[in-house]
C-alpha cells in the first residue's frame, strides 16, 4: 500500500472510533429521554394533579422494595398491594430504617412491570424525586401518590394488564456537603491550624 492509502485508512479508522465513542456517550441520555417519553422499560410518567377521569374498571397495584448491595438500610412497602379504579388516585407508603450509627443518604430508582404499563403509571408525588437522608436509628415512612392513566384501556398491548408492580431500589448516595460536615464525629472537626 502506498503512504497516502495508509494515511486515508488510518484517518478513516480514527473517525470511525471517534464517532462510535461519541455515540456511546449520547446513548445514555437519549435512552433516558426515550424511556421517559414512551414509558419503555417501565419508566413512569409524572403529573401535577390527579386524573380528571375515573373508570369503573379496577387494577391491582403491587409494591416491591429492595436495596442495592452495600446499602445498610432496611426498606419495604408498608402494604404489598392495593386495588383501585383506573384513574383513581392511590397513596402508598414505603418504610425505611437506618439501623447504623451513621447518617446515611439514599436515592431510590424505580421501574414498573409490565413495561408496557410504564407509559400509563403516573406519579403525582414521590419520595423518589429527592434524596432521602436518615439519621442513626431513624425510621421514616415515605409516600408515593399515583394513578393509572385511563388511556391504558385504549392501548392494544396494555389494555389486558390486570396488575402492575411498582419496584424501588435504594442506593447509597453521598451526603450533601453541609450535612456531611454535621454528620462527622466531634473530634474530627478540630481546628488543625494550631
Amino acid at each position: 500500500m502506498s503512504d497516502t492509502k495508509n494515511k486515508k485508512l488510518a484517518f478513516s479508522l480514527l473517525a470511525l472510533v471517534t464517532t462510535m465513542l461519541m455515540l456511546s456517550f449520547a446513548a445514555v441520555p437519549f435512552y433516558n429521554w426515550f424511556c421517559r417519553v414512551t414509558g419503555f422499560g417501565g419508566v413512569t410518567q409524572q403529573a401535577e394533579a390527579p386524573s380528571d377521569r375515573v373508570l369503573d374498571q379496577t387494577i391491582k397495584i403491587r409494591f416491591d422494595g429492595s436495596l442495592e448491595k452495600g446499602m445498610p438500610w432496611e426498606f419495604k412497602p408498608v402494604a404489598h398491594e392495593m386495588e383501585l379504579k383506573i384513574g383513581e388516585t392511590g397513596l402508598a407508603f414505603y418504610e425505611a430504617y437506618n439501623p447504623t450509627d451513621e447518617v446515611i443518604a439514599g436515592t431510590a430508582s424505580f421501574n414498573v412491570y409490565p413495561y408496557s404499563a410504564g407509559a400509563y403509571f403516573t406519579k403525582i408525588d414521590c419520595f423518589c424525586f429527592e434524596m432521602q437522608v436518615l439519621q442513626p436509628g431513624e425510621l421514616a415512612q415515605m409516600p408515593v401518590t399515583f394513578y393509572v392513566d385511563p388511556e391504558i384501556v385504549d392501548d392494544e398491548e396494555a389494555k389486558y394488564i390486570k396488575s402492575i408492580t411498582l419496584s424501588y431500589t435504594f442506593h447509597v448516595t453521598d451526603l450533601p456537603s453541609e450535612q456531611a460536615s454535621l454528620a462527622q464525629p466531634a473530634d474530627s472537626q478540630v481546628n488543625k491550624t494550631q
